[in-house]
C-alpha cells in the first residue's frame, strides 16, 4: 500500500482476511465476539453515507460498499468519481485530481471500519498493556504488534481499548512506519475513537469516528478531524457492484 499522508494504515494482509487468529488473543477475541462478528460475516455486503472532515474541511463524502469478508469495496463519491477495491487491486474512474490519494482512501477507511472483526486475523499478536486508563477513564487495554511478514507494515502497533461492561472497542491508538524507523514513528502516533453505537440488525456500529494525536502519558490530545457514519444497510452480494466499467484507470 502507498503511504500518500501521514497516517495512512497499511495492512494489506489484514485488510484481506478474517480467520482465527492466536488461541492466547482473549482479549481480542472478547471484543470480536461483543461486535457479534461471527453474525456479521454471515452477512455479505454492508453499506452506509461516509463523510469526512478534516480542519474544518470536507475531506471526503460518499457512500462505501464493503464485503464484510473485506475482499471487494466500493465508493462512490457524492460527485460521481468512483473507487473499487479487488483485493489487492485498485480500480478508479476519470476525474480524480489528486492520484496520489487514490489507494489510501481505497483501504484506510474500510480498514478502519472492519478493525473490530479482525483483531484475530493471521499475524495478529496480543500483550498486555498496564495503562488502561485514557483520560481520566478506564478501559480494557491491550497492545497489538504483527508478526514479521505481515502486512505492508508489520513493526505497527495499535493500543486498542474496549469498555470494560460492554467489550465494545473505544479507540484505536496506532503507530505508522511507513519510510520511517519505529522510533521516529513513536514520536507521533494517532488514535481512532469509536463513538456512539447503534445496533444494526443485532450488530453494533458506531456512528461518529474522532481522530487524535495520542500520547503515551498524555492520552487523547489535539483533535484531528472526525467522520459520521449513516444509513447502514447489510445487502445481498451482486457481482454487479463490484464490477469494474469500462475506462476506469488502476493504481
Amino acid at each position: 500500500m502507498q503511504h500518500t499522508v501521514f497516517w495512512v494504515l497499511p495492512f494489506f494482509l489484514l485488510l484481506f482476511s478474517c480467520q482465527s487468529g492466536s488461541d492466547d488473543a482473549a482479549f481480542a477475541k472478547s471484543v470480536e465476539m461483543a461486535h457479534h462478528k461471527d453474525a456479521f460475516l454471515k452477512k455479505e455486503v454492508i453499506s452506509f453515507d461516509f463523510l469526512l472532515e478534516f480542519g474544518g474541511k470536507e475531506r471526503m463524502n460518499a457512500r462505501l460498499y464493503l464485503e464484510t469478508n473485506s475482499n471487494r469495496a466500493r465508493i462512490k463519491y457524492k460527485d460521481g468519481r468512483e473507487i473499487i477495491v479487488i483485493k489487492d487491486s485498485v480500480f478508479y474512474s476519470p476525474g480524480f485530481e489528486n492520484t496520489d490519494r487514490i489507494r489510501f482512501d481505497a483501504y484506510t477507511w474500510s480498514y478502519f471500519f472492519l478493525f473490530p472483526f479482525k483483531l484475530t486475523d493471521p499475524g495478529t499478536q496480543w500483550n498486555d498493556w498496564p495503562k488502561d486508563t485514557l483520560n481520566g477513564k478506564q478501559y480494557l487495554a491491550e497492545k497489538l504488534s504483527f508478526a514479521p511478514g505481515t502486512g505492508d507494515a508489520p513493526d505497527d502497533w495499535y493500543i486498542a481499548y474496549a469498555d470494560p461492561e460492554s467489550n465494545l472497542l473505544q479507540v484505536g491508538a496506532y503507530i505508522v512506519t511507513a519510510n520511517k524507523s519505529v522510533e521516529k514513528a513513536e514520536e507521533d502516533p494517532h488514535a481512532i475513537e469509536y463513538r456512539a453505537y447503534q445496533l444494526v440488525e443485532g450488530i453494533p456500529l458506531a456512528n461518529y469516528w474522532v481522530f487524535w494525536e495520542w500520547r503515551d502519558e498524555a492520552g487523547l490530545t489535539r483533535k484531528l478531524g472526525n467522520a459520521s457514519l449513516r444509513n447502514f444497510t447489510f445487502e445481498k452480494l451482486t457481482e454487479e457492484l463490484f464490477q469494474v466499467p469500462e475506462g476506469f484507470l488502476s493504481i
